[in-house]
């Protein structure tokens, strides 16, 4: 999608104010929360949230962050802004981001009980009772005049955890409460950021975009049809997972932390668009499946109710791993007559006949079904082209090759390295 201005933010002076923007607001609510979500955004590293918040980014705004845990102010100090924003007077433009799921407290009545508040006195009818200010009660203040609104995590993207099956809470998602047709005042969708809990650095690079395109310096990067970044979860899990290889080999793991592809011990990576394992969890370091532990799709809509049972083998996988385990080991065995191959020096080892390595000579020993199978092998592989290997055997052994044992030095007998540099005390 492109980004296109479509209002005013606030009381400002219209869409020419986003070109000079010294600063952007953004208000943080937390639904249904664990709060991890703000655990990893306050560990993203690129960019990080300080140099957000410290305005160091070249072209981009500072961002004013209120968020209920990290603010220096508190009490009708911290919420200030907020009621500045809800009656139109912040006068410049702000971003909204709900941590967690939204409850379905709207539909308690409007001086009743809440799953999740935030402050007291902004809204009469709740004043009235003493009651706390509902969180939804902000979002539906909120929303219709921000820049854009981004949910973190996946419960406040698609509900996740506190709209699992049984719930009594009636949570959902963010786009589930503003509904398909919200628009931000800048016109752009709800923006999700899925991941329980999200990689922070996924979150930040969503906000420096909406900052970069609402100061005109870019175009808003593309989104999918479910408002995830596009070029974060364009992809699958499997496609990038350093254990992918060995799916296709047909090997797979038998226990947590194991090397080998964990889809038999519960990994559903082949089907879940996430960039854990490129990106990493943290400082672009660890995730899931580097760490051993396998994808339990916590980044997609379905989480957690149609992927689980957790770390139970997916029923794809009986079908797909059956078949990679048949074909797979017949690859492997190919590779590792290829790779033996590979670890000569055509031109001096195979004519020598040995590997001049202390390690294992045998490396270099080849039996009949070896020098068979190569035959054939470099057939195909030269076909149509210069055979390298012939031109190998025709090149005469380097006449220093094994300098010292034609010098008469006996490997065998041990050398008195350090006796000759031990003196006695009489001598010192």
């Amino acid at each position: 999608m492109s980004f296109r201005s479509s209002g005013s933010f606030g009381a400002g002076p219209g869409p020419e104010f986003i070109q000079t923007l010294s600063e952007v607001h953004m208000f943080w609510l937390s639904g249904m929360s664990c709060d991890g979500c703000t655990v990893s955004m306050t560990g993203a590293s690129a960019p990080s949230m300080e140099q957000l918040v410290g305005g160091t980014l070249p072209l981009l705004p500072a961002v004013r962050l209120h968020h209920p845990m990290l603010a220096e102010h508190s009490g009708e100090a911290f919420m200030e802004p907020f009621k500045q924003a809800m009656a139109g007077t912040l006068n410049a433009p702000y971003i909204v981001v709900l941590e967690g799921s939204v409850p379905d407290d709207q539909a308690l009545a409007p001086n009743g009980g809440c799953y999740a508040a935030l402050g007291v006195g902004a809204f009469p009818i709740r004043s009235q009772t003493g009651q706390s200010d509902r969180m939804t009660d902000w979002l539906k203040a909120l929303a219709p005049r921000a820049a854009a609104c981004i949910a973190i995590g996946t419960c406040a993207t698609y509900g996740g955890i506190p709209a699992a099956a049984g719930n009594i809470t009636g949570s959902m998602g963010l786009m589930d409460f503003l509904g398909a047709g919200y628009r931000s005042a800048a016109g752009i969708p709800v923006i999700n950021v899925p991941g329980c809990a999200p990689i922070g650095d996924n979150f930040t690079e969503v906000v420096s975009a909406v900052l970069s395109a609402l100061q005109n310096v870019q175009p808003l990067p593309e989104f999918d049809d479910l408002g995830r970044p596009l070029w974060m979860f364009g992809e699958t899990v499997h496609r990038h997972c350093p254990k992918a290889g060995y799916y296709e080999e047909g090997v797979f793991s038998e226990a947590p932390g194991d090397n080998q592809c964990l889809v038999e011990i519960g990994c559903w990576g082949p089907v879940v668009q996430c960039n854990i394992v490129e990106r990493g969890a943290i400082n672009h370091l660890g995730g899931c499946m580097v760490a051993g532990g396998p994808c339990i799709g916590c980044t997609m809509p379905g989480f957690p109710d149609k992927y689980s049972p957790f770390y139970k083998t997916p029923p794809g996988s009986f079908v797909s791993g059956s078949i990679s385990k048949v074909y797979g080991g017949g690859i492997r065995r190919l590779r590792r007559m290829s790779m033996k191959s590979g670890n000569t020096v055509a031109t001096t080892w195979d004519n020598a006949h040995e590997v001049p390595s202390a390690w294992a000579r045998a490396v270099g020993h080849k039996t009949p079904a070896d020098r068979a199978m190569g035959f054939f092998y470099k057939k195909l592989q030269y076909h149509g082209s210069a055979d390298l290997g012939k031109l190998g055997r025709k090149t005469p052994l380097p006449l220093t090759r094994d300098i010292l044992r034609q010098d008469g030095l006996d490997f065998e007998r041990p050398v008195p390295v350090l006796s000759e540099a031990i003196k006695s005390r009489e001598e010192i």
